[in-house]
């Protein structure tokens, strides 16, 4: 079963991912705080939904810190925002995707699949 971590710090959003997740089959554990994914050492998951705007946090420096940890680095993130003007900044720090808000649930599984679901995860 692929795992996939998501982080926002809406608790709407954060349930409404779990719940549309667990039911196309994936376990997901999430999260309010991004510093927490820094914390990953194992147990590490096979994607990451991380939103760019967290309280007292830039998702941005979360992800650029995750591609430069060696445990970290090859995990697929998914950025998503409510700021649709923000596509350049999120390639520049790393990010493989990003979906803006409000998303299409249809669209976010499209994406989320293409990353756990290929062969080579």
């Amino acid at each position: 079963m692929k795992k996939i971590y998501v982080v926002d710090d809406e608790r709407s959003i954060l349930d409404a991912l779990e719940f549309m997740l667990v039911e196309e089959g994936y376990q997901v554990k999430t999260s309010s705080k991004g510093y927490e994914l820094l914390r990953l050492k194992s147990d590490l998951p096979d994607l990451i939904v991380l939103d760019l705007l967290l309280s007292g946090e830039d998702g941005r420096q979360i992800c650029k810190k995750l591609k430069m940890q060696e445990n970290t680095r090859n995990i697929p993130i998914v950025m998503i925002s409510a700021h649709p003007n923000v596509m350049h900044s999120v390639k520049e720090c790393g990010a493989d995707d990003f979906i803006p808000k409000p998303f299409d649930m249809h669209e976010l599984l499209t994406v989320v699949s293409k990353y756990c679901d290929t062969p080579s995860n």
